[in-house]
């Protein structure tokens, strides 16, 4: 991992190690981040900062706990029963992401937000915001920043509850993906252009994604990475990292974004491996469609999170101080994967 150097009265050159001094900027919510480019634009390989004086990431605060839980509390409230696709409950989810889209500047791709799906039986469609890239060339580049937002809606009863809230699973990734698009929408501090999805029908086969990855792919877009996010509302525990990533070694993707973060965004966690998790979410159509980085960050570790698919999964299990953490430490992930001069993510 690359470790940030502390600017102060004069730059200190220090080799990699394990010495880290972070740099805090603390930001309302709404305001840009306001990095040192050219100082940040030195050689990224721990090899090569020898004796080169770099910034560090700046800690970004943009959202908080309380911002989380409000977006949270309604999409895992007990109106939307469960926001199972083709129902009333899942459609006033989507109405609500939509609006948080347009007050927050971030427009539709299509001709409406809504990307309706081909490929189930009851009308039920993704949500799909974006916001173009400031570069007049990067901005023909596209990266997708995606969670699904249905869930399993009412099941059997447990101590007289029939709805699966879908708290974690996945109004988590729901709210990371909308407080995400908040801030691009606001600041617009990408050079590479921003797809915000929610994909609907998940539950059902990853029908959503597998939709909308054909629909682009035939629109010819130029798709450069796909970030995922899925039950992300509790902390791993005992790990060094914020979150792990599926199918770590299939490409540098973890190297990547562990540069941008002022800690260590993203690992390795076996059991992901094991459950064949990069096959199990959104990202996966993607990856078959388009060939290219398409990956899931996750902190559900089949040990901290007793309610998957239960009615138990519930937003009072939520843990909102993290969530909060795990935006804000995304928001320098995404703009330097964004604005990176060459695609720096490769599979190997």
């Amino acid at each position: 991992m690359k470790n940030g150097i502390l600017l102060m009265a004069g730059l200190l050159a220090i080799a990699c190690g394990s010495t880290k001094v972070e740099e805090s900027v603390t930001l309302q919510s709404g305001d840009a981040v306001k990095f040192n480019r050219a100082l940040m634009d030195v050689p990224k390989k721990a090899s090569d900062l020898e004796g080169i004086a770099k910034a560090s990431i700046s800690q970004v605060n943009f959202t908080s706990a309380t911002e989380v839980s409000s977006i949270m509390n309604f999409l895992a409230s007990d109106e939307l029963e469960g926001r199972d696709s083709g129902t009333e409950g899942i459609t006033k989810a989507a109405e609500y992401i939509e609006t948080n889209f347009k007050n927050n500047g971030v427009k539709p791709f299509f001709t409406s937000y809504r990307d309706t799906l081909s490929n189930f039986e009851k009308p039920a469609f993704n949500v799909v915001g974006w916001v173009e890239g400031n570069d007049q060339q990067l901005k023909n580049e596209y990266i997708i920043i995606g969670a699904h937002y249905d869930h399993i809606g009412l099941i059997e009863p447990e101590n007289g509850d029939k709805i699966a809230n879908g708290a974690n699973d996945n109004a988590s990734g729901t709210t990371t993906v909308m407080e995400l698009a908040r801030y691009f929408g606001k600041n617009r501090t990408n050079k590479r252009s921003l797809l915000f999805v929610l994909f609907s029908a998940e539950e059902k086969g990853l029908l959503g994604s597998k939709h909308l990855a054909q629909k682009l792919k035939d629109s010819s877009l130029n798709l450069y990475v796909l970030l995922n996010y899925e039950m992300v509302g509790v902390p791993l525990v005992g790990k060094e990292y914020l979150t792990y990533l599926t199918g770590y070694e299939q490409s540098n993707l973890a190297d990547v974004v562990n540069s941008y973060s002022v800690a260590t965004y993203t690992g390795f966690l076996p059991k992901a491996k094991e459950f064949g998790l990069f096959k199990r979410s959104d990202n996966y159509p993607f990856h078959e469609v388009f060939g290219v980085p398409s990956q899931t960050f996750c902190t559900f570790d089949f040990t901290n999170y007793n309610y998957y698919h239960k009615v138990g999964d519930e937003v009072s299990e939520m843990d909102f101080d993290h969530m909060a953490k795990l935006i804000n430490q995304s928001i320098p992930v995404i703009e330097g994967v964004a604005n990176s001069p060459q695609k720096e993510i490769k599979y190997y």
